[in-house]
């Protein structure tokens, strides 16, 4: 089944979660255009890490609805999940192991073929500027590097959509900039991407932004057309934290 540029690479829509009586998630609804770039903005705690582990399936989501690519991530995971490229705050890559080693691991679990992965660790490894790198131990990178190589094994197997969770968390400036500048040219290429962030900073005026404060969403819209309401909401909603 094929999808038009018009069906979302990602449509949440009156999802809510709770563990037990504590509510993280409260109707949450927003989309994710192709082709987009899309903050999720709002502090520890505002329910990002939830709503990102329902999107994964990682929890079980029964209520509301997550489509992926127009597929629904409850009745048809396969078809969902496989659109997905995912880097989380967690490392997901064996500090022991050589980066060529680890994406090769990664690429062997998505079913991609000895040959065609050499292939597409050495293509993935070029799109992160990590090609010299190939041999190394991922314990011997940089924290920049390391997110960066967590990128490129989220592409591996060619995903419509990136969800990044805190992506440049424990950064210095530098890389943060290399990381941001990385996913914004993936969103050129044509990737989408939900960029869940605490950080004024790393949003740009063109970007879509949904504000989630206390599992619900307070404020969504391109920032260059919330203006001063989103700085002004933002800092309101968390005491004066951004």
């Amino acid at each position: 089944m094929t999808h038009s540029d018009a069906t979302p690479a990602l449509d949440i829509a009156g999802v809510s979660h709770a563990f037990g009586a504590v509510r993280a998630l409260n109707d949450v609804s927003f989309t994710v255009p192709r082709g987009a770039f899309v903050a999720l903005l709002g502090v520890n705690g505002a329910g990002k890490t939830t709503l990102f582990s329902l999107i994964t399936r990682l929890y079980d989501s029964t209520s509301g609805r997550v489509l992926v690519g127009g597929h629904d991530a409850r009745r048809a995971p396969g078809e969902a999940l496989k659109r997905l490229g995912v880097v989380f705050q967690s490392k997901a890559l064996d500090g022991d192991l050589t980066l060529a080693q680890n994406l090769a691991y990664h690429a062997a679990l998505h079913g991609i073929g000895r040959r065609a992965a050499k292939l597409r660790i050495a293509e993935v490894l070029e799109e992160v500027n990590l090609t010299e790198k190939a041999g190394a131990r991922v314990s011997t990178l940089s924290g920049g590097q390391q997110r960066r190589a967590e990128i490129a094994r989220a592409l591996l197997h060619r995903p419509e959509l990136l969800l990044l969770d805190e992506a440049t968390a424990g950064l210095d400036v530098r890389a943060r900039a290399d990381v941001q500048a990385l996913v914004r040219r993936l969103i050129a290429g044509g990737v989408s991407a939900l960029w869940a962030t605490h950080a004024m900073d790393e949003i740009a005026p063109e970007d879509l932004v949904v504000v989630l404060h206390k599992g619900e969403v307070k404020a969504q819209g391109r920032a260059s057309e919330l203006g001063t309401s989103l700085t002004e909401g933002f800092l309101a909603l968390t005491g004066g934290e951004a």
